[in-house]
């Protein structure tokens, strides 16, 4: 028999009363609404009940709707969806309490909690409980009487706790810019004309059902948090249970929303080494089936690639002691980062997981990572041909090939060699998503040629050519090159440098001494990259100038990506 589903539209003095006991299960993901979310709720409120009108003459706000999992006349009800709408609604009500007069402060205090009974023992039984790691805070500093005045003080741990200390700041010091009078009607308008639908059925699956149809926006359940609830669901003990799902929030703390979405792509890769072929959820319930050994899921996958992945992200390998070999890693995990694609990601993150204390192993391996996923950028190889690519590797990594062997598929093969040193010998100057390519070889070259550390952290870098791509028609230019040598040499690597700022049209056609004065030589006096400061030594631009800067510049390229 279907579960059967209730919804009806409830006052919010009616949500936040002996009717319902919310709780934040386990699975849920963050709070997450941010002050832009607190404050858009705050304004539509005060808009909505105005000044002049009488309360009851006023039609009723709708709030939106909450799916629990709770049974029917019981009150404690797990929230499905509207977690984030709960939890900020009742920030708002212990602010209410914080900024207004005894008498109404007093009266807002039972939509927050049901006062316990030294007579008969019993504990405040508060109307919204969250997750065990974040639910001490919120007593503290939002529930409890004067909690949100200690806000400013708190030291909030997790992404919950930050912001909640903001959205409660930011109430407080709203509703302390509102009359005494517009205080009142605001609690009495909240309670009496705001609703929520409240959609309730007594199992999981139901809800989840209801909430897919319901809801398809915002900041609801995820997969991850799907499967959170199957792995810390099959575990038995209610003890382990928490401690797992703790574990679990702190890999998610870790990484952040979107970061931790990565984490579950790339174990699905390196699980399936295939294409998604259906959905995330569905691919990990039938093929990864972590919920078969939750404990060991989260122990002997999440913990140890979640760190491996953060540190990849974070561009840093962690070694148990420093070694020589961490600063050259960290600058490939750099250069990876800049490729237009991130399946790299899958075998960077296994390689790390699985020879985490052998500097000279990692080492070695990202320099080969990197110039693969160069080479297949620069190739312009397709998304399946990447994933192949790499799925082959991380085969080769769990199977303990040797992957400096020629056969590996991390090396590349000789044909493949000569072909992207055919590429980098060729017109090399793109626009639109191929510029991607153009910008990433020059910023290498730059790198190589800089006598330091290169730093590429300016907010826009441009390519620009030395020889115009349009000279006008008296220009120098047409006497310096022949229409074949321009047509030669003008996008191709020789010509080619970086500037920090936006391109200007018109000092593009300069003649070749005006430009360098003008426009190639920085404004602050130092130019930051190497490769332009390389042309800005020349006394003359010919193309026995740029022929022998081309060479050079392919010869750097073909020596770090090893080409011959």
């Amino acid at each position: 028999m279907a579960a059967e589903i209730e919804g009806k539209e409830h006052k919010l003095s009616e949500v936040f009363s002996n009717a319902f006991a919310f709780n934040i299960p386990l699975y849920q993901r963050s709070y997450r609404w941010e002050v832009e979310h607190a404050e858009d709720l705050l304004d539509d409120l005060v808009t909505a009940m105005g000044e002049e009108e009488k309360l009851d003459d006023l039609d009723p706000y709708f709030l939106g709707s909450i799916v629990l999992v709770k049974k029917k006349h019981e009150p404690e009800a797990e929230v499905l969806d509207g977690q984030q709408r709960l939890t900020t609604l009742t920030i708002l009500v212990a602010a209410l309490r914080q900024v207004c007069e005894d008498s109404f402060a007093a009266d807002l205090t039972p939509f927050l909690y049901e006062k316990g009974s030294l007579v008969t023992k019993t504990a405040n039984r508060y109307r919204l409980t969250l997750r065990p790691r974040d639910q001490e805070f919120f007593e503290t500093y939002v529930l409890k009487e004067g909690g949100i005045g200690e806000l400013a003080k708190s030291m909030p741990k997790t992404e919950t706790q930050r912001n909640i200390r903001a959205n409660g700041l930011l109430f407080q010091k709203r509703l302390e810019g509102l009359t005494e009078e517009l205080r009142r009607r605001l609690c009495q308008f909240a309670m009496a004309s705001c609703y929520l639908v409240v959609v309730s059925t007594p199992d999981f699956a139901s809800a989840y059902r209801v909430f897919a149809v319901l809801n398809d926006r915002g900041l609801d359940l995820s997969y991850t948090d799907i499967l959170k609830a199957d792995v810390v669901g099959a575990i038995d003990e209610a003890g382990e249970q928490e401690e797992y799902a703790k574990k679990w929030e702190e890999v998610e703390e870790q990484l952040r929303s979107e970061g931790f979405e990565q984490l579950f792509a790339q174990i699905r890769m390196i699980h399936q080494k295939s294409k998604l072929r259906a959905s995330m959820l569905k691919e990990f319930r039938e093929q990864i089936k972590p919920q078969s050994d939750p404990k060991g899921f989260v122990d002997n996958t999440l913990i140890p690639l979640g760190q491996a992945l953060t540190e990849v992200a974070n561009e840093h390998v962690e070694f148990a002691e420093n070694v020589d070999e961490s600063s050259e890693i960290d600058a490939l995990l750099a250069w990876l980062g800049r490729l237009d694609h991130r399946e790299w990601l899958a075998p960077a993150v296994l390689f790390v997981r699985t020879k985490r204390n052998d500097a000279k192993a990692n080492l070695a391996f990202f320099r080969d990572l990197e110039r693969l996923g160069a080479a297949l950028m620069i190739l312009r190889a397709n998304r399946g041909t990447r994933i192949a690519r790499y799925a082959r590797v991380l085969k080769e990594i769990e199977d303990g090939g040797d992957l400096a062997a020629g056969t590996s598929s991390l090396q590349l093969a000789a044909e493949e060699r000569k072909e992207v040193l055919g590429r980098l010998e060729g017109d090399i100057y793109f626009t639109g998503t191929r510029a991607k390519v153009t910008l990433l070889v020059l910023l290498r070259l730059d790198s190589l040629l800089s006598t330091g550390d290169a730093s590429y952290q300016h907010k826009t870098i441009s390519i620009e050519h030395v020889l115009p791509q349009s000279p006008s028609a008296n220009s120098d230019w047409l006497k310096l090159f022949s229409e074949a040598e321009r047509e030669h040499h003008t996008h191709r690597l020789g010509n080619l440098l970086l500037l920090p700022r936006r391109k200007n049209s018109q000092a593009s056609n300069y003649e070749f001494k005006k430009k360098k004065e003008k426009y190639f030589s920085s404004q602050k006096g130092v130019q930051p990259f190497a490769i332009t400061t390389q042309v800005l030594k020349e006394d003359s631009w010919t193309p026995d100038v740029v022929k022998a800067r081309q060479a050079e510049l392919i010869a750097k390229l073909s020596e770090v990506w090893r080409l011959a």
